[in-house]
């Protein structure tokens, strides 16, 4: 007996609908956005800049672990090219997102503006959903579910900068949670790829190779020096699938 046909593959393509769908099935990640956002708020208001300029921060930058770091070097009176360039390398993970996207979607030449709001998350989501969307849908599902995404991280910027000191200084105890909601994020987001060897021998290399340049006394480029050796790790490590006994 055949299958009905998928109705969502023959029906009339709207943009909108498209578009409020990556809305609607980007809205889990912001269990993650929200409490990491108001985390940095709270955290670049205690190392002096304003709420106007943390949202600008986070409208512009738009980058979890580099806000943190940038934040925290410009504090400490780093030198701007210096801060630069770290924001950078922490970044340049981009690279590989970039071209596992790319062969994805249509083209378009609004792609050079709506790249700023690719992230790890959306990244995450966008590999998962995209194959299985119309190809017409993709560039409206992907326009939705990234707005989505850069919107909540601004306002949770800005309340966490405006509201944040009061709300630890009621709960002190949430003051010292806040700052590992990001640890906490990536977490959720790798735990599952140790079920697979190679990204398992990946992300163990990477962790011994942060954590012995942290004691080393190189916690400056721990992460980017670390994410390479991650990568290389993955290029170069191959396990031979198991032979089914006969």
């Amino acid at each position: 007996m055949s299958q009905p046909a998928d109705s969502s593959m023959h029906s009339p393509h709207s943009p909108l609908r498209a578009a409020f769908q990556g809305v609607r099935e980007a809205i889990p990640l912001l269990g993650g956005y929200i409490p990491v956002s108001l985390s940095f708020g709270l955290v670049a208001t205690q190392a002096g800049f304003t709420t106007w300029e943390a949202a600008a921060i986070s409208a512009l930058i738009y980058a979890g672990a580099s806000q943190f770091l940038f934040v925290g070097m410009i504090a400490a009176g780093a030198p701007l090219w210096l801060v630069v360039a770290m924001t950078l390398l922490i970044n340049v993970r981009h690279v590989v997102y970039g071209p596992n996207l790319a062969a994805l979607l249509p083209r378009s030449r609004h792609w050079p503006w709506l790249m700023h709001g690719l992230t790890d998350q959306v990244f995450a989501l966008a590999l998962t959903r995209l194959p299985q969307l119309p190809e017409v849908k993709r560039f409206s599902w992907f326009v939705g579910a990234s707005l989505l995404a850069w919107a909540v991280w601004i306002i949770g910027t800005a309340v966490g900068a405006t509201g944040g000191e009061a709300v630890t200084a009621r709960w002190p105890l949430l003051g010292e949670i806040m700052p590992f909601a990001l640890p906490a994020l990536f977490l959720t987001m790798v735990a599952p790829r140790f079920t697979d060897k190679r990204w398992a021998a990946a992300m163990l290399c990477t962790i011994l190779a942060a954590l012995g340049l942290n004691l080393a006394g190189w916690s400056n480029v721990a992460i980017p020096l670390a994410a390479a050796c991650g990568a290389l790790c993955f290029y170069t490590v191959t396990f031979q699938p198991r032979r089914s006994r006969s």
